[in-house]
């Protein structure tokens, strides 16, 4: 098995649950990622969270000891500006969401616009309030589309679990009656993109993560081998509970390398 997922000439990983905790790596990650840059491996470093830049998850991994270049992080926020340009060229959107967010937006083209745009786009954000909530609902409200960058309702943060988008945006879905579209997983569009970055076919290419319910079914969707790693959420016996399998089940990352 082991030998299989390394012969493999892509890899996709997750982060949260499978490269670290919080601010600490978990056990195996540095001898993964140096074999992964050893051997010169295509990878991408993959997270639902839309709310950092490329850059700085490159500054948090090396704050925790580990120098991947910035090429190899993807994030919603990219998936969600690419969808967008590729949907409506030169677009415009208003934004509740950070840095992360709103610089995918710009590199994409995508102006700022709390007039008449035709998106209102929620990511990840600290900075949530009534004022930004009530702008979202009248302009959905006059026509715009509702876009979230990805469906979770809760995330992992330093002070325990937070609301993330899924629970951002109901209320403007309950206020307006329509639903939001989601970029991030398990929406395999993500995958999708991440795998085109890496230019490898779907065959040579496997994907890690730690969620049965976003990780494993957005692989699986994508047609691409999945390895379910248990150092996160989902338990071994958990595993029971879904309809699908993944393709491999091991306890972390490190295990790869037995």
């Amino acid at each position: 098995m082991y030998e299989k997922i390394r012969s493999k000439k892509g890899f996709i990983s997750d982060m949260d649950g499978v490269l670290y905790h919080g601010n600490n790596l978990l056990d195996g990650v540095p001898e993964f990622v140096n074999w992964l840059l050893e051997n010169e491996k295509e990878f991408i470093f993959l997270t639902n969270s839309s709310e950092r830049t490329p850059q700085e998850l490159r500054r948090k991994l090396k704050r925790m000891g580990l120098d991947v270049p910035v090429k190899h992080f993807y994030t919603s926020a990219l998936a969600t500006a690419e969808f967008l340009a590729n949907q409506k060229p030169g677009c415009s959107a208003y934004v509740i969401g950070e840095a992360g967010l709103l610089n995918a937006l710009y590199d994409e083209g995508i102006d700022m616009n709390d007039i008449n745009p035709e998106y209102v786009i929620v990511g990840d954000t600290r900075t949530y309030n009534f004022e930004k909530l009530e702008k979202a609902i009248a302009l959905v409200n006059k026509g715009a589309k509702l876009i979230g960058t990805n469906p979770d309702i809760t995330g992992p943060t330093e002070h325990g679990i937070m609301p993330a988008v899924g629970a951002l945006i109901a209320p403007i879905e309950i206020a307006t009656g329509k639903k939001a579209y989601f970029v991030g997983k398990p929406n395999p569009l993500m995958v999708r993109h991440a795998n085109k970055a890496l230019s490898c076919h779907t065959a040579e290419t496997v994907f890690i993560g730690d969620r049965m319910d976003t990780d494993v079914i957005s692989g699986l969707e994508s047609m691409i081998d999945t390895v379910l790693v248990l150092s996160g959420v989902t338990s071994r016996d958990m595993l029971d509970d879904f309809p699908y399998v993944p393709t491999y089940v091991m306890n972390g990352v490190g295990d790869i390398l037995k």
